[in-house]
């Protein structure tokens, strides 16, 4: 006889969803009491546990806090992304933002330093790399650097692997499909992997929003956060934007995605164009 499938009592919910505003600034309401059982059912059968209560008590012990932590993380975070979202960005970025970084840095051989903040499985950096190498072709002494990060562990897997079913790369153009897609040698798989020279130029790397220090070294010309904090409340999003801020090169570039803005935040961005902010030079 197979046992019941456990249930989540509403105050197991309302642990869980204090613990993941905390650690990750995601707000759950309960409305998704519903989806996060369901997403968690995985992890209590990891774990042979038989009931929320078990599992919750584990995630709080010393080993949960060393080992679950994550995958907890992992369960809750929203992962939806495609190659060339939100296209107009990428026109704005390489006819606008960079002409103008370069002629207020009069040395286009600075290494440009660009961040894909929230980058789930990879495909943002990935645009960006395709539309930078195709840049540096007729700028050839544009260098760069790309930084991708999530705090989700398991999509970075993903991303670092670039291994991608054929159907999601419907969005780029044919040449940039020849240039820069490798298709698999059995083609009945239906799988593409983004070519060596683009995976060499992103570094990937795991970083929580929360964290006072978000261990970003460099300062970056560029960042793109787009549809990331559209789950996280005013106070949060305005820390975060503040982080960014810091981290921007003065006249640096902040790109949101579509449905997000910095209305209602008391954040010293110059708006440029829709969702594409500048730090002041000055």
């Amino acid at each position: 006889m197979s046992l019941a499938t456990p249930t989540m009592k509403t105050k197991e919910f309302e642990c869980f969803s204090a613990f993941i505003y905390q650690q990750v600034g995601i707000k759950l309401p309960p409305a998704k009491k519903t989806m996060l059982e369901a997403r968690l059912q995985k992890r209590l059968k990891a774990h042979a546990l038989e009931s929320f209560e078990a599992y919750r008590d584990f995630v709080f012990s010393p080993a949960g806090q060393s080992t679950e932590l994550i995958h907890l993380i992992d369960v809750v975070t929203t992962n939806k992304t495609d190659f060339f979202r939100e296209p107009s960005h990428f026109d704005y970025l390489t006819q606008k933002a960079l002409p103008a970084i370069f002629a207020r840095s009069g040395d286009c051989r600075r290494p440009l330093h660009l961040w894909s903040a929230g980058c789930s499985s990879g495909e943002e950096p990935y645009t960006l790399a395709m539309v930078l190498a195709e840049l540096a072709e007729s700028q050839p002494d544009l260098r760069f650097t790309i930084l991708a990060s999530d705090i989700s562990t398991r999509i970075l897997d993903t991303a670092r692997t670039a291994v991608y079913p054929e159907d999601r790369v419907e969005g780029v153009a044919p040449l940039f499909k020849k240039k820069y897609l490798l298709r698999s040698k059995d083609r009945r798989r239906g799988l593409i992997r983004i070519c060596p020279q683009l995976r060499a130029l992103i570094t990937f790397r795991r970083i929580n929003f929360m964290d006072d220090d978000l261990g970003v070294g460099e300062a970056m010309d560029v960042i793109f956060c787009r549809n990331v904090v559209i789950y996280f409340d005013k106070e949060t999003q305005q820390r975060l934007m503040l982080k960014f801020h810091r981290q921007l090169r003065p006249g640096g570039y902040l790109f949101l995605g579509h449905s997000e803005t910095l209305n209602g935040l008391d954040v010293p961005f110059q708006t440029v164009a829709s969702t594409v902010y500048r730090k002041a030079i000055s």
